[in-house]
């Protein structure tokens, strides 16, 4: 284990070491016998026994986040129901090619872009077997499925990348990769059923062109009951963050307003947790604001420290460029910790701003709203109690079930004949 403090389990941003200890091998505990057998009835009826899941990443991928947690997340809880599921994906360093947990497999296989021409051709060739459905995950690349893929089919689209192209790539390729997303690849799933997380992603996504509103539906992500509120607060001002040490999630401007609020708060603690390629140059501006004191980069942690914590910490910020959700933040919130946001699509969804956690959009009114929470505990715990209730009915169970009944409902519609099968700008 590299780090002290944490992050979640899954080995996603920060979190525990994605080893077989921290990946469920098998059914979770909060999955019911009635939600799976619901979940079973709504495949039958479809005819949606064998499912195929398209990803960039595999959970035990080192980059691993957000969007490989909820694969495997509703993967594990299909494969519970006695749907047979198979995750296509690209080669982990070092694993097995081929792996099966919680109950689905895995096939792992090709770099990390030739898996976007050779997991297509695997899955059209049926090469992983016969399959009923296929769930394209369009983290940024598109798979392009339409131009494949008869199956029935769902697309799962967390959130619109935008600007994320140019923090990650050179010029040449960031405008070649926001262009394709933006305006080459969307027509071709103007006849897709498209999930996404949050309701503000919804509305960016429908921007886009040949894109349907009505083939665009919200699924929230759940949150594993481990996160609950528990244990004791620190006794010092902690202020923690989690996430990938990535340009996205704009830690140096983190790091810029708790060295401001360090000079009104002289006790304030902070965590930033994960790791990732920016780790040296974080490193560095924390050594340029004489930050190294109180701002600790522990790198990944145990699922159990995560939780813990997430209970210690007095708030819980990201100061994220993008966020289809902001899974974190609802994990905190779900252990009665309020949070501190930028004012983007996907945090407008998971915080209702003054009432269960604050946002922001410059970096004075970070500083200002961090040090009102830090010094208001009655605030805190209000923010934090009306937290805790509103991401209560998130569950991994729930959001399952909602992803398959948007691929029953494109099931449904291909045997109506409704989804047009000469062209895929069709229907």
């Amino acid at each position: 284990m590299r780090g002290r403090i944490g992050d979640s389990p899954f080995g996603r941003a920060g979190r525990g070491e994605p080893d077989s200890e921290s990946i469920s091998d098998g059914v979770p505990d909060e999955l019911s016998a009635a939600g799976s057998a619901e979940l079973a009835e709504l495949a039958r009826e479809a005819g949606l026994r064998r499912v195929g899941l398209l990803a960039w990443r595999d959970i035990e991928d080192p980059e691993a986040g957000g969007s490989e947690l909820h694969a495997h997340e509703v993967a594990t809880r299909w494969a519970a129901a006695g749907i047979d599921v198979v995750v296509r994906t690209s080669s982990v360093a070092g694993r097995a090619v081929l792996v099966e947990r919680g109950g689905y497999r895995v096939v792992r296989r090709s770099g990390r872009y030739a898996v976007f021409v050779r997991g297509p051709m695997d899955l059209a060739a049926s090469r992983l077997g016969p399959l009923d459905g296929l769930v394209e995950i369009w983290n940024g690349m598109p798979w392009l499925s339409p131009l494949w893929s008869r199956l029935a089919r769902v697309v799962f689209l967390h959130h619109v990348h935008a600007e994320m192209w140019s923090m990650v790539l050179p010029s040449p390729l960031a405008k070649a990769g926001s262009l394709l997303e933006s305006r080459l690849a969307p027509p071709f799933y103007r006849g897709s059923q498209i999930v996404t997380l949050s309701e503000s992603s919804r509305r960016e996504i429908v921007a886009l062109p040949g894109v349907r509103a009505d083939r665009v539906s919200v699924v929230p992500p759940g949150i594993s009951p481990c996160y609950s509120p528990g244990g004791q607060r620190s006794d010092r001002p902690l202020v923690v963050a989690i996430g990938r040490l990535v340009p996205v999630k704009n830690f140096p401007r983190l790091i810029r307003v708790l060295a401001r609020v360090h000079d009104k708060v002289p006790d304030l603690e902070a965590v930033i947790v994960g790791e990732g390629m920016e780790r040296s140059s974080l490193q560095a501006l924390l050594r340029e604001n004489g930050a190294e004191g109180y701002v600790l980069l522990p790198g990944r942690v145990s699922p159990d420290e995560l939780v813990a914590l997430y209970r210690r910490a007095w708030v819980v910020a990201s100061t994220s460029v993008r966020e289809g959700w902001g899974m974190t933040v609802s994990e905190a919130a779900a252990c009665g910790t309020p949070a501190i946001a930028t004012r983007i699509p996907g945090h407008i969804d998971v915080i209702d701003h003054g009432v269960t956690g604050m946002l922001a959009d410059r970096d004075d009114e970070l500083e200002h709203q961090l040090e009102t929470l830090l010094g208001d505990p009655l605030l805190r715990r209000r923010l934090g109690r009306a937290a805790a209730s509103r991401v209560a009915a998130l569950t991994w169970e729930a959001t399952a079930q909602g992803t398959m009944a948007a691929l029953v409902a494109d099931a449904r519609r291909r045997r109506a004949g409704l989804v047009a099968r000469s062209s895929p700008f069709g229907n």
